[in-house]
């Protein structure tokens, strides 16, 4: 049997290079090859909760559901960001050679911070903080995320003194700035350098086909390196590093794992190192945990626990627990309901009256309808609507959509260019903020406003930590003001909402699609690291 076997990927450069290496390998081993472009988790929607699946990396989760969709054979990972356990039916099925698995500190201007007390180093992994304030504990370390490119650009742009990069991601994507030190002492991350190729357990195929691209040596180090981390991990994010190195003697060769374990601001540091000879090695990734865990690791790791809860973004519309799952592993959402909703009471005369043309901008005014009058009962000629996801529940339970729009400035510039008729009725709350009855008046369309339901303000103070805030609506904005301050960033579902947030934010950003997917992409897009 053959088949062209479908190697999934993401748009970056790093992860275009990744999977077009792992293409060009198979093909010289005569397999037929096709890339497939993955779309954001948002897009892929499964018949299961993503938990239940046991998914949980935010690098790795979208080519995972593809995966168990079956519209990809192979994902091609970072071996770092996968989490040590895989989700069910999905098993590592290669991993490549090492390439170098070093940390780089890329300079801007000189090295003489480094014997300085001040200093600014730029970096969004925990571990590389900790190990940089552990050896330089008087300097500062900023927040830095995004792909190789707009990190480098980042340091490029701020009055940083140097940024921390995987030497392996520079040179994959023939990025070597020229001021640049290898940082031997810092110890790596777990399998930092490899990658790993994952695919379907159930697939022989395709497996047969990635184990002739295994390095063994490769796997046997990045597995003890991934081993030792489950141990020590206990659920939370940590400042862990960890190195396994094979040393050939005459007759035998060994293994040594080199491990650590900080906290966040590098004070506490536990190390370990133990070798064994390969082939009876089986223990040493739960010896040299087990040592740093009976010198006072439980008890950082407890610590570290702690810290873990701190919130960082914080929804004001409750979050679902399949939601939930698409938010990166480093970032700790709370929610709440900001805006409570009730049906209003619509005369049933107008609403089993003919109308010709409805607008309708949310789903509230759609479900708030129905609770008065059944969908066979609503005689509507022309449906407009904002959103998709608005759309989708208008024609699953009243009929079809003539027009929608993802904003309502964008729906009321369309009424005005191509409705059929001079008036509207519109089903809205009774607190709106957008612009579509103002345009339309301004072009002489009349428009009937009909309060489908009612919007109450409902909000608590947050914690005054909180990085960021997720709005749905300009309601939720204005709730979320009674009791908190503008000065945190404000992710926005949608130009509408955005608009509102931009009277009040400094920091606005607007998702790419107006639904909740796309906002939590938004927010995962601002913790990569």
């Amino acid at each position: 049997m053959t088949k062209v076997i479908r190697i999934g990927t993401r748009d970056s450069e790093l992860a275009l290079w990744q999977a077009n290496t792992v293409k060009d390998k198979l093909e010289a081993l005569g397999y037929q090859i096709q890339l497939i472009p993955v779309k954001s988790t948002g897009d892929l929607i499964l018949d299961k909760p993503l938990y239940e699946l046991g998914i949980t990396g935010i690098f790795t989760k979208t080519l995972d559901v593809a995966l168990l969709k079956g519209e990809i054979d192979i994902a091609v990972h970072s071996m770092k960001d996968v989490p040590t356990a895989l989700p069910k039916g999905i098993v590592q099925a290669a991993v490549l050679e090492r390439a170098n698995f070093l940390d780089l500190l890329v300079y801007k201007n000189n090295q003489e911070f480094l014997g300085q007390r001040e200093g600014i180093i730029a970096t969004g992994s925990l571990r590389r903080k900790a190990q940089w304030l552990n050896r330089y504990p008087t300097h500062t370390i900023t927040d830095l995320r995004g792909n190789v490119n707009s990190r480098l650009q980042k340091l490029e742009d701020n009055n940083w003194d140097g940024a921390i990069f995987a030497a392996a991601g520079l040179e994959r994507i023939n990025q070597e700035p020229e001021n640049t030190i290898g940082l031997t002492w810092m110890i790596p991350a777990p399998a930092q350098g490899a990658i790993m190729i994952a695919a379907l357990e159930s697939d022989e195929y395709v497996r047969d086909a990635c184990v002739q691209l295994n390095h063994e040596p490769t796997e046997i180090c990045t597995g003890i390196e991934r081993e030792f981390l489950r141990i020590l991990e206990g659920g939370c994010t940590a400042p862990i590093g960890a190195l396994a190195t094979i040393k050939a003697h005459d007759a035998y060769e060994e293994i040594t794992l080199k491990g650590v374990l900080l906290t966040v601001d590098g004070a506490k540091k536990l190390e370990t190192e133990f070798t064994s000879r390969l082939g009876a090695h089986q223990n040493l990734a739960k010896d040299c945990a087990n040592s740093i865990l009976s010198r006072g690791g439980k008890r950082l790791m407890s610590e570290l626990q702690v810290v873990e809860h701190k919130i960082n973004v914080f929804s004001t519309k409750k979050i679902t627990a399949e939601q939930q799952q698409l938010f990166s592993d480093d970032i700790k959402v709370a929610s709440d309901d900001f805006v409570k909703i009730s049906p209003s009471r619509i005369p049933e005369t107008l609403l089993r009256k003919p109308i010709e043309n409805v607008v309708i901008t949310s789903k509230n005014a759609v479900e708030s309808l129905l609770t008065i009058v059944a969908s066979n009962e609503l005689n509507f000629k022309n449906i407009y609507c904002v959103g998709r996801k608005t759309k989708r529940l208008i024609e699953k339970r009243i009929g079809k959509v003539t027009h929608f729009e993802n904003n309502a400035k964008k729906l009321a510039d369309h009424l005005v260019e191509f409705m059929d008729g001079t008036e509207v009725t519109y089903f809205c709350s009774n607190i709106r903020l957008d612009e579509l009855p103002n345009i339309l008046k301004e072009n002489n369309i009349i428009v009937n406003e009909v309060e489908a339901y009612k919007t109450k303000h409902d909000s608590n103070t947050i914690d005054a930590k909180v990085d960021g805030v997720m709005f749905y609506s300009p309601s939720t904005v204005e709730s979320y003001l009674l009791k908190n301050k503008a000065d945190k960033i404000a992710y926005c579902i949608g130009e509408t909402t955005a608009t509102e947030a931009r009277k009040h934010f400094d920091d606005v950003r607007v998702a790419r699609i107006p639904d909740v997917e796309s906002l939590i992409d938004l927010v995962n897009d601002n913790y990569k690291g």
